[in-house]
């Protein structure tokens, strides 16, 4: 059996150590911040865009396009594997539909090579935790077409829920209203957001003050893990640039579900350009999103 490699999106938030040490295969979106732009291999050090975007800096961020998509994934095939990439939700970028169409047009040059594109529904280490089983599936000895149906099975049993600081991120992005922003801000509201199974931010609640809003993620977490109390090996915790909150809810969590393996990582500036300083996400498997 040809050996294949596993591909995502520099949106899974996942360490450079940990990408490393898997060999696994990365496109990489491109943001835009002060004038200048970045993407993966021209990138700026989260603290300093979070630091930006305290003192006042608006970032935007680009797609992958089909042929960047297209130039990146050849470089796989060419090595002689196949692929099964895990893109970045198609609820929220139309880099899933990029990646699509570059798999449709090297089938069409090398039909004798497998090109599978899973849209994971999921964001930041929701999609990094949807890699992580893949990549521990992989190394466990699974097969390419049995791996292929496992993540389009198992996708919306990754569950994403996350609170953010700041409003006005969410008011940028279409979220909330400006009136909701500005209410929001003045009495201390604090909304608790899911991605849903179409794969789209959605507000569930709203909570007034911080560390209530930490606490919900963890409540949340009860209702919504299920039969999967006992299988999560690993929890994944995303911040931006704000880790005493993320130790905070790891305490919670510890104690709550005694869970003891954690990778904790910021959100990285593709996905925070559009969720701002002091958010705070949490991803695990369970029976609902």
């Amino acid at each position: 059996m040809r050996d294949y490699i596993i591909t995502t999106d520099n949106t899974t938030d996942l360490p450079e150590a940990y990408i490393q040490e898997h060999g696994l295969g990365m496109l990489s979106l491109t943001y835009m911040i002060d004038g200048e732009t970045y993407n993966r291999k021209h990138e700026l050090p989260y603290k300093e865009f979070y630091k930006k975007m305290r003192a006042g800096s608006m970032p935007t961020t680009s797609q992958v396009n089909p042929e960047e998509a297209k130039e990146e994934l050849r470089e796989f095939l060419d090595d002689g594997k196949d692929i099964i990439h895990i893109a970045f939700s198609s609820g929220l970028s139309g880099s899933y539909n990029s990646a699509r169409i570059a798999a449709e047009e090297l089938r069409e040059e090398m039909p004798d090579r497998k090109i599978a594109v899973i849209d994971s529904l999921c964001a930041s280490l929701g999609e990094g935790l949807l890699v992580h089983k893949a990549l521990q599936l992989k190394e466990q000895g699974m097969e390419y077409e049995e791996l292929v149906k496992w993540l389009e099975d198992h996708k919306l049993n990754v569950v994403h829920n996350f609170t953010v600081d700041d409003l006005f991120h969410l008011y940028r992005g279409g979220r909330v209203s400006k009136a909701a922003a500005v209410l929001g801000t003045m009495i201390h509201l604090k909304p608790v957001l899911h991605v849903d199974n179409e794969g789209h931010l959605i507000p569930v609640a709203k909570v007034r003050g911080r560390k209530k809003s930490l606490a919900a993620l963890v409540e949340n977490m009860e209702k919504q893990i299920g039969s999967y109390r006992d299988k999560n090996d690993i929890v994944f915790i995303s911040h931006g640039d704000c880790i005493e909150d993320a130790e905070y809810v790891k305490s919670l969590i510890e104690e709550k579900f005694g869970i003891k393996a954690f990778l904790i990582n910021p959100v990285g500036p593709t996905i925070g350009a559009h969720s701002g300083p002091g958010t705070l996400a949490l991803f695990y498997m369970g029976d609902v999103r």
